[in-house]
């Protein structure tokens, strides 16, 4: 499961269950220092990062993604995240490499593909 450090855990989770449809697993401690989250099979987990300044590797990267999901329905989840105003800011593209994917920024600047 990837795991990334954030600000706010809760604040986290709670937009992983709102925006991308995940359904949150659990807190951990009080107040809440870690969040596990999951959705078709796929965990994923936030611990709160040790000040304010957690940085992304999206800020770092300029190619790639901090996580890639496989999903079953590239346009279902599409159209699902147009609904719920998910910021995608790629896609539905297919890549030369055959697979079709979306890109999102979540609320923490992460970039996560979602591909088929």
């Amino acid at each position: 499961a990837p795991q990334f450090a954030v600000v706010d855990v809760v604040k986290t989770a709670e937009y992983y269950r709102d925006s991308l449809g995940f359904k949150i697993l659990g807190f951990f401690s009080t107040p809440p220092v870690f969040a596990m989250v999951e959705r078709d099979g796929v965990e994923m987990h936030f611990g709160k990062a040790d000040n304010e300044d957690a940085i992304t590797n999206s800020i770092k990267r300029k190619v790639g993604y901090d996580a890639y999901i496989w999903t079953s329905d590239i346009d279902a989840l599409f159209e699902e995240f147009q609904i719920k105003k998910v910021n995608v800011i790629e896609g539905p593209v297919k890549r030369p490499y055959g697979n079709r994917e979306i890109v999102i920024k979540d609320c923490n600047d992460f970039k996560i593909a979602f591909g088929d």
